[in-house]
C-alpha cells in the first residue's frame, strides 16, 4: 500500500514509507555528525602534554647546521673556514692559526685540541675559536669533521666553557 499523501519535507517522506525506520535512520545520523566532531589528542603515559615532548623528533624537520657567529659576513667566514682548515688538518703540527677580516675588522683563530680522530667514515677534530669584531668577542669550542676530499664542516660548536 502507498500512502495517498506524501509530505515535501525529505524526512516526513521518509517516515510515512518506512515508519518503523525512522528511529534508526535518526541514530545513524545523530552518530555520523557527532562522530566527526571528536578529535583525540594524545599525551605521554606521565600525563604530560604532547607537544612538550621536544626528544620526540620524527626527522622530517632537520635543524639547522651549528655554525660560526652569524654576524660574520661572507669574506669573513670564507677567511675563517681557511683558517680552520689549516689548523685541524691532521698532517699539521696542531698550531694554532689566525686569520683577519682589515674591510670588516673581523678576525679570530682556531686552535686545535687533541689529535684528529675517525668516526662514521670521516676525520674529525675539536677546536677552541676566537672570534672577534668591532664590537663583539665570542669565544668557542667545537669540534669538526671533513669526508675524505670534502671541506670541513661545523658538526657542533657552542660557548667555550674553561676546565
Amino acid at each position: 500500500m502507498r500512502p495517498s499523501h506524501v509530505s515535501h519535507s525529505a524526512l516526513g517522506g521518509f517516515a510515512q514509507i518506512f515508519p518503523r525506520s525512522l528511529g534508526l535512520a535518526t541514530a545513524l545520523l545523530g552518530a555520523g555528525l557527532l562522530g566527526g566532531c571528536s578529535i583525540v589528542i594524545p599525551s605521554s603515559p606521565s600525563g604530560e602534554d604532547f607537544r612538550a615532548q621536544a626528544d620526540d623528533v620524527t626527522g622530517s624537520i632537520r635543524k639547522s647546521a651549528p655554525d660560526l657567529p652569524r654576524w660574520l659576513d661572507a669574506e669573513d667566514r670564507r677567511r675563517a673556514f681557511a683558517a680552520l682548515a689549516t689548523a685541524l688538518d691532521p698532517q699539521g703540527e696542531g698550531a694554532a692559526v689566525n686569520w683577519e677580516n682589515p674591510q670588516t675588522g673581523a678576525k679570530g683563530g682556531f686552535t686545535p685540541v687533541g689529535h684528529a680522530y675517525p668516526t662514521d667514515g670521516k676525520v674529525c677534530r675539536a677546536f677552541l675559536a676566537e672570534v672577534g669584531g668591532k664590537d663583539k668577542e665570542e669565544r668557542l669550542q667545537g669540534t669538526a669533521c671533513r669526508e675524505r676530499t670534502n671541506d670541513w664542516t661545523i658538526s657542533e660548536i657552542g660557548p667555550w666553557r674553561k676546565g
